[in-house]
């Protein structure tokens, strides 16, 4: 089989495609310098930013407050990393709920429901409120009394919601035809949505569940409002003993950190499901 080999045109295409990517390229470049430049310039220069710069851009207090934050920070990610998982279940859960037809089981498509209309309209610190504070006080035998783990109780509750909605339009988003052909070959409704709808679904709404687990990934920082020594508390502490308020950047950094390469792959996966789709 004789190897392909291009044309003077369409090599010429290719090269004139090339040329615009780097020009385009370097233009945004220089526009970025540009502008980051002009925002420096204006921001320094401004009058108040030599009090600014002491409060909030102090050395030493950056240095003094990075090793409690980095501390506080590994909570942040043992309670994203369980917490995680436990929505993952809870949401498809619900989902799967909330698509039962079967009159006999309206009752639990009605608390399906009711649970994600709940937890979809409170404020996710509320929910930390009242789990953090609510529980413990109901005196129950069982109930947690460990704080990060009551955190993790309230975020799973309120992302599980999120998540469970992310699930049924994946799910909705299946042809009915697909359930159709798999019944039509003997399949019953359970295994036709676990081997045909489920895995399908999935596939489509992995770049919105992991733009939720970015989201979720700060709101661990606000478990710190019932008081575990995570990262912000951390902050917090020593900007309130310092009278400097450097920490709260370095706790920020600390996020940023995490959640930007979190934010460029979710990007990718969804412009690779782009491309995979036509578009």
């Amino acid at each position: 089989m004789s190897e392909h080999v291009p044309s003077q045109r369409q090599l010429e295409r290719e090269r004139v495609r090339r040329s615009r990517a780097r020009r385009s390229a370097s233009i945004a470049t220089a526009s970025t310098i540009v502008f980051i430049v002009l925002v420096v310039v204006l921001v320094t220069n401004s009058p108040g930013w030599p009090r600014v710069q002491e409060a909030f851009f102090a050395p030493e207090w950056f240095v003094a407050a990075l090793p409690k934050v980095l501390e506080g920070f590994l909570l942040n990610i043992k309670m994203f990393l369980i917490a995680e998982p436990l929505i993952l279940i809870v949401g498809l859960l619900v989902a799967l709920a909330r698509g039962i037809t079967a009159p006999a089981f309206f009752p639990i498509r009605a608390l399906a429901t009711l649970y994600t209309d709940v937890f979809r309209g409170v404020p996710t610190i509320l929910v930390i409120y009242l789990v953090g504070f609510g529980l413990p006080a109901l005196r129950l035998q069982g109930i947690p009394t460990d704080l990060a783990t009551l955190g993790v109780i309230a975020l799973t509750l309120s992302y599980g919601a999120y998540v469970a909605e992310v699930f049924r339009s994946g799910i909705e988003s299946v042809h009915p035809s697909q359930i159709a052909a798999a019944r039509s070959l003997g399949l019953s409704h359970f295994k036709a949505m676990r081997f045909v709808v489920l895995p399908q679904a999935t596939r489509r709404v992995v770049p919105p569940l992991l733009n939720d687990f970015v989201s979720l990934q700060k709101d661990t920082a606000l478990v710190a409002t019932i008081g575990p020594l995570e990262a912000l508390r951390q902050a917090q502490i020593i900007a309130t003993s310092k009278f400097n308020y450097t920490p709260y950047l370095v706790a920020s950094l600390v996020f940023i950190l995490l959640t930007i390469p979190m934010a460029r792959f979710t990007d990718h996966l969804a412009a690779r499901t782009r491309r995979r789709r036509g578009a």
